[in-house]
């Protein structure tokens, strides 16, 4: 089965990102041909700071690795080395109808805090690149969390109206859920836990600043009697990064009004550091050598570019072109 996955090259990488994307990428690349991309395109359609844009690529990439994806059998580039994305985009652009984009669900959030002037067009086509991503390859399967769920569906529109109008030329992706459920912030349980996040752990966070977060965490927040959204995201991580048997001991506290919740979380913050500091340790040696970042970005984008150019001249061909 041929798997396509993409992740912003837009801020520090959290254990959100972790356990929503990167462990079930782990996953998947033993059993599957596995495509992940750095998609950089993606990540100019909102402000960014241009100075680190290059090195946040590199970063990216390196934690990757140093999580546990395997270079030698995973085929990892970066979206903006292979033309054929945006040169497809515009083809697929041609047969979707512009409704389609205004009813993304992600376009409606992020457009909110972004005034309207200031909008770009980009905001609103970046789901068609996004299924360009997908279907320039013949995936078979998109592993995405609950949020992305839609886009996958777009691809598969997509698709179908290109395939109907000018021939059986794409495959029609499915979308597999992340096994785990979203990570909430640490200090807003109503929010997801994102890279721009006070209330998140980043992955080169500090033993020291691992700790600190956890023990800052919110608890009490909820309907008196009931364990509390907080609570219950310190629990998934709990179940995430410690040991079974740790869950069952944790909520049994609670019912019984026993717990300590400081208790709870030096267990976590220990799980989560102890996690986390080998992957540390490899992301520190492959940064030591950028180049060969680098060389290893371009040569998978060299042989996916041709991959890519036979799909685009079969869609052109049918087209008419």
């Amino acid at each position: 089965m041929k798997i396509f996955s993409g992740i912003r090259p837009s801020g520090e990488l959290h254990i959100g990102n972790y356990l929503g994307a990167i462990s079930n990428w782990l996953e998947l690349q033993k059993k599957n041909e596995c495509i992940f991309s750095v998609v950089d395109y993606h990540a100019i359609t909102t402000p960014y700071e241009k100075d680190k844009f290059h090195q946040r690529n590199l970063e990216l990439v390196a934690w990757l690795i140093a999580c546990g994806i395997n270079p030698e059998k995973t085929r990892l580039f970066r979206q903006s080395q292979v033309p054929e994305h945006t040169e497809l985009a515009w083809i697929l652009s041609t047969v979707l109808p512009v409704s389609e984009l205004f009813r993304m669900i992600q376009y409606k959030e992020k457009s909110d805090y972004i005034s309207k002037e200031n909008i770009t067009a980009g905001l609103l086509n970046y789901p068609i690149l996004m299924a360009s991503d997908i279907l320039i390859y013949n995936t078979d399967t998109v592993p995405v969390g609950e949020d992305q769920v839609q886009h996958v569906e777009l691809a598969r529109i997509i698709a179908r109206k290109f395939n109907h109008r000018y021939g059986k030329i794409f495959v029609e992706p499915k979308a597999i859920l992340t096994k785990t459920k979203r990570v909430m912030s640490l200090k807003d349980p109503t929010k997801k836990m994102s890279k721009t996040d006070t209330g998140g752990i980043a992955l080169g966070d500090s033993s020291e600043i691992i700790t600190q977060k956890i023990m800052g965490a919110v608890t009490a927040t909820g309907e008196a009697g009931k364990i509390s959204p907080a609570v219950k995201n310190l629990l998934g991580l709990v179940e995430a990064f410690g040991k079974p048997e740790k869950i069952s001991e944790f909520i049994q506290a609670i019912e019984n009004k026993t717990i300590q919740y400081v208790e709870l979380k030096r267990y976590l913050a220990e799980k989560i550091i102890e996690k986390l500091t080998p992957i540390q340790k490899k992301y520190r040696e492959i940064m030591a050598d950028p180049d060969k970042i680098e060389k290893m970005l371009s040569n998978n984008a060299r042989a996916l570019h041709k991959e890519a150019r036979i799909k685009i001249e079969q869609a052109k061909k049918e087209m008419g072109f």
